[in-house]
């Protein structure tokens, strides 16, 4: 008989920040400096809170497009995207601050065919030049049916670390876990254009369960 797997619902990158904080933290207490042992505690909660982890209940629906990330849907418009899809396709923008979870999730099922990694600037997430400006990490991807769409990791004014843990041709589902960003950030998901789109400007999302939209 089998016991069952108890799960931290903690980013493991979350460890290399957590642990020294509490270490600190518990000194201080050891040591009584109280209002910096208070300060430290409060920080060590917070960046436990920054990496939580959720489990997720992941919608059916082989054509549904989940959301790769938490945060507010800042811009959902037709653009020509050169890089990877050259041609046709809607943008979809979500802007992750502080206080979202930043796990991302894939958003359909198939195969990862190709990812670049791109250093860059770290302006604020939520402007439109830091898609093209900010450093970031694309992914893009390919359904069994042969559909292609890309999502970009993007870092903000104070995210400096990107976490990819998927590359070229590896096969991932629907909901998946495939990375973060640390400490506010973006992510871009480009859509063929024939997409039914159900994201809505100002929309509140939830990585691996918000569906944006419907493939054809």
């Amino acid at each position: 008989m089998s016991l069952p797997t108890l799960r931290i619902p903690v980013a493991r990158e979350g460890a290399i920040f957590i642990l020294p904080l509490a270490a600190i933290t518990l000194i201080l207490w050891v040591i009584w400096l109280p209002a910096l042992a208070g300060f430290f505690s409060l920080l060590t909660l917070f960046v436990i809170y920054f990496f939580r982890d959720p489990e997720r209940s992941i919608p059916p629906g082989e054509k549904a497009v989940l959301s790769p990330a938490d945060g507010k849907v800042i811009k959902v418009d037709p653009c020509i995207e050169n890089r990877f899809l050259k041609g046709p396709a809607i943008k979809v923008s979500i802007f992750m601050s502080v206080f979202n979870v930043h796990i991302n999730r894939i958003p359909v099922a198939g195969r990862i065919i190709d990812s670049s990694y791109q250093p860059g600037k770290f302006i604020r997430a939520n402007l439109d030049q830091a898609s093209s400006a900010n450093e970031q990490n694309a992914l893009l991807m390919e359904t069994p049916e042969g559909t292609r769409l890309l999502f970009v990791q993007i870092a903000g004014l104070i995210a400096r670390r990107i976490v990819c843990r998927v590359g070229q041709g590896d096969a991932v589902e629907r909901g998946q876990r495939f990375g973060m960003i640390r400490f506010g950030s973006r992510v871009d998901i480009y859509l063929p254009k024939n997409t039914r789109i159900q994201a809505r400007l100002g929309q509140k999302v939830f990585g691996g369960q918000t569906v944006l939209g419907f493939l054809s």
